[in-house]
């Protein structure tokens, strides 16, 4: 595994959110939009559970960088 390249799933069984960390700038976009998703200081550092699929898809537009984007579930 690239330690520079990690990428990571984080789904709520409607979307999943995608994190890759080579293309994170670190804007904090996702934290000053949805804190209550986006913790960095705990682990797993995004809790999709702690939001409207709504919100965080709208956060997750607001990424710069693209480092994280939404994959929809299919059921």
């Amino acid at each position: 595994m690239d330690k520079n390249n990690i990428v990571k799933e984080y789904s709520n069984g409607e979307v999943a959110v995608v994190w890759q960390s080579a293309k994170c700038i670190h804007a904090a976009n996702c934290v000053k939009h949805l804190s209550a998703v986006f913790k960095p200081q705990q682990h797993p550092w995004i809790n999709v559970h702690n939001a409207t699929t709504a919100e965080i898809v709208a956060t997750v537009n607001k990424c710069p960088s693209g480092a994280l984007t939404i994959k929809t579930i299919e059921k």
